[in-house]
């Protein structure tokens, strides 16, 4: 699953934003006889986005979400 690319039109920021997700996750769960529980073979079922806020302007008023070819056009050039 390929998570998608935002930016935010008011300050330019590529990199950092706060992300809500919801999920729901079926998993085994193996109890020892201690007690201690080990999680295996997660498996999301489902996923939605709630929010999106930009880490550096502080709200998501103006985070969109950005094709691949239209956020590598954005950042600089390798040298």
């Amino acid at each position: 699953m390929n998570a998608p690319r935002y930016r935010c039109s008011l300050c330019g920021n590529l990199t950092r934003f706060d992300v809500v997700t919801t999920a729901t996750i079926k998993a085994f769960h193996h109890y020892s006889i201690g007690g201690d529980l080990e999680i295996e073979d997660p498996q999301t079922l489902s996923s939605v986005v709630d929010e999106v806020a930009c880490r550096w302007c502080g709200h998501g008023r103006a985070v969109e979400i950005v094709e691949l070819s239209d956020a590598e056009d954005s950042l600089p050039a390798e040298q």
